[in-house]
């Protein structure tokens, strides 16, 4: 073999002055340990012989001598044979372990056996000269080699503390933070040294990991950051809690250091525990959030082989809800979006990743009911998950008749457009806003909840004829009736409900993280506000499983856990980001914005509960009202959106009777508390 093959080249390839420099060193090494080997093999037989005369050369007899060193040259080859067959001269010795030593026990086995058998044809030897020289020489072969590790260990440490490294504490003095430290130790390219551990468990305090103390439990994290100046903290606790994780997580965001962590126990399953592996820690991990399970299986067989609309599928609950559904094998996915460049990143993203996915892109709005028509009528959807929607509050404000066209009045003419092309369940993606609103988004969302359901009373009732095409361009506009709706329609209408997702395009995340590159300040509406929290993989995995749930007019309220101050948030992404809030990075609070509340709510009081079989999604009783005085107030507030009058808030007022203005004038002090979920 040439050494280029050897050292990972080929014929065409030069090596690098660096790949130079490791054969170089190899081949160093390799020789140090031929020569070291050529004297220890030939070194522990003089000694057993030394001693079994009790060292008195003198009293050696000339015949064993002679014929020691007859054999001597022809063992020294044979050693070095075996010694190479047994891959000596190839490991890395500096990261020996149990594999090595086996290796030196195979070795020395062998060439014992060789040198009692090899020796005879010579003399034949005192049985206590071959036990002594066996021994001698399997400690002086692996003498030699690890203390070769030893030194270069040593040598190691000595220049990473020397050196400008980063210290480091390791939390977790399990076997995750046991296998961090030494691949620390170990490294050559890492500049890190390991100044102290921390472990909640009592029975480790002012114990030692490889000379490194553990110094306390989690108490102990702020004061042992300053005691030995600390850089970087690592969290080795694989099998820690959300919950657990979020403790300790709060406690070392109160320092400057770089946080890392294990994503999870499969790392340490799988052999994966490295410097490498660790992760920085994200806002999600200070949530404390709990694994979200679903049941893949329920739904892939809802899913597969259906074909699957999502409206607003480029936005950020969209594409998610489109990735998704993409891995559960749909028949046909279709994205409708009005915004072209979300609609072409979801697409090619999809293409790439799915190659075999039968997708279709379309552009199109859902307050265009003749394009609506179209796209129901050309591929007639299974299953219609209604992501499209104005979400930004202070903006709708603004705007409250482009508020109620996109969101209500889109619902109604998608839902129509359902109805009528024989669609078997359709999903409303709606919002905690939509609980005792305070702005016109909120009240808008609200009345999306309320076209659904009126529609799946009517298909109950079995009045689906009487539910008027109220600017759906239906064929007969003069008529007051859907008799071009079919008799028996199925759709089952349902609506799941959440609140917040991190990551999404109103998100205050990506703001905070732009307000914290400039410099700050970073700005919070008010130093009491709170909010309820999820990622968006998981609240759109909980959106699947709702959607196999429905049986039709359910309003599914998705359990986001505790809420969360949106001051603490913005204070830990600081800390994340290396500074200190109100010292390297200032906060501002601006008041809260008009539509704005302190407390978002995800369920209405006279809702009520009901429990699914996930423990995370649960069912709000329906609020009664009476349809067809909803539909004459949606029709009036649809002909009053489009005017774009001034009065919309008034009208709505009118329709949704939870619906009020916040009052901004005070700190808030009198409005509601958060309702409570699954407590």
């Amino acid at each position: 073999m040439k050494m280029a093959d050897m050292h990972g080249t080929t014929d065409r390839e030069m090596p690098t002055d660096s790949g130079r420099r490791r054969t170089r060193n190899w081949w160093l090494v390799s020789s140090y340990f031929v020569l070291y080997d050529i004297l220890a093999v030939n070194a522990a037989f003089f000694f057993a012989l030394l001693l079994r005369f009790d060292f008195h050369f003198g009293d050696i007899p000339l015949f064993y001598l002679r014929a020691y060193c007859r054999f001597a040259p022809i063992y020294t080859v044979l050693c070095l044979a075996v010694f190479t067959a047994c891959r000596l001269y190839q490991g890395i010795w500096r990261f020996a372990s149990t594999t090595e030593l086996l290796h030196c026990i195979w070795a020395t086995a062998l060439t014992g056996m060789l040198h009692i058998v090899g020796i005879a044809f010579f003399q034949r030897m005192p049985a206590s000269y071959y036990i002594f020289g066996i021994i001698l020489q399997f400690l002086l072969i692996v003498g030699g080699r690890f203390f070769y590790r030893f030194v270069l260990l040593l040598y190691h440490i000595r220049r990473r503390v020397s050196t400008e490294s980063a210290r480091v504490m390791i939390i977790g003095a399990g076997s995750a933070g046991q296998l961090i430290l030494r691949d620390i130790m170990k490294s050559d390219k890492c500049a890190e040294h390991v100044c102290c551990i921390i472990d909640d468990n009592r029975n480790k305090w002012r114990r030692y990991i490889d000379g490194v103390p553990i110094v306390g439990g989690r108490d102990s994290i702020l004061y042992s950051v300053d005691k030995y100046d600390i850089d970087k903290i690592y969290l080795a606790i694989p099998s820690a809690t959300p919950e657990q994780k979020r403790d300790i997580l709060n406690i070392c965001s109160e320092t400057k250091c770089e946080l890392k962590q294990l994503p999870g126990i499969y790392q340490l399953l799988n052999g994966e525990v490295t410097v490498n592996a660790m992760q920085k820690v994200s806002v999600e991990d200070l949530l404390g959030r709990a694994p979200i399970k679903t049941n893949l299986q329920e739904v892939y067989t809802f899913i597969s082989g259906k074909v699957v609309l999502v409206t607003g599928g480029g936005g950020s609950i969209g594409s998610e809800l489109c990735r998704q559904i993409a891995a559960h094998e749909p028949k046909q996915l279709i994205i409708l979006d009005i915004y072209e460049n979300n609609a072409y990143e979801i697409q090619l993203e999809l293409k790439n990743r799915f190659p075999n996915l039968n997708l279709v892109t379309l552009i199109g709005s859902v307050r265009d009911s003749r394009r609506l028509e179209d796209v129901f009528a050309r591929y007639r959807p299974d299953v219609v998950y209604h992501a499209a929607a104005h979400k930004h509050v202070p903006l709708m404000e603004d705007s409250p008749c482009e508020s109620i066209k996109n969101n209500a009045i889109g619902t109604y003419k998608t839902a129509y457009a359902a109805m009528r092309y024989g669609c078997s369940r359709f999903v409303l993606i709606s919002t905690d806003k939509a609980v005792n609103p305070t702005n016109i988004m909120g009240a808008s969302k609200r009345l999306c909840e309320m076209v659904i359901q009126s529609f799946d009373r009517m298909i109950r009732d079995g009045r689906v004829q009487e539910i008027p095409p109220m600017h759906t361009h239906a064929e007969d506009m003069t008529l007051r009736t859907a008799a071009h709706l079919p008799q028996d329609v199925h759709t089952e209408f349902v609506a799941v409900r959440f609140g917040n997702v991190l990551g999404s395009n109103g998100s205050v995340i990506p703001l905070f993280k732009r307000q914290i590159a400039n410099g700050g300040p970073v700005t919070v509406t008010h130093p009491d506000i709170i909010r309820y929290f999820m990622t968006i993989p998981e609240a759109v995995s909980l959106v699947l499983q709702a959607g196999v749930y429905a049986k039709g007019g359910e309003i599914f309220v998705l359990d986001m856990g505790s809420p969360v101050k949106i001051d603490t948030l913005a204070r830990n992404l600081i800390r994340l980001s290396g500074y200190k809030p109100d010292v390297d990075i200032q906060i501002e609070y601006t008041g809260l914005r008009p539509g704005e509340k302190l407390y978002e709510e995800k369920l209405m009081a006279e809702e009520g509960l009901q429990r699914t079989e996930n423990e995370l999604i649960h069912i709000g009783v329906p609020i009664p009202f009476d349809v067809d005085i909803f539909y004459e107030n949606l029709e009036q507030l649809m002909e009053a959106a489009y005017a774009n009058r001034e009065d919309i808030r008034d009208m709505v007022m009118k329709t949704v009777l939870t619906y009020h203005t916040a009052d901004i004038s005070s700190d808030n002090a009198e409005q509601r508390q958060p309702a409570t979920v699954g407590n």
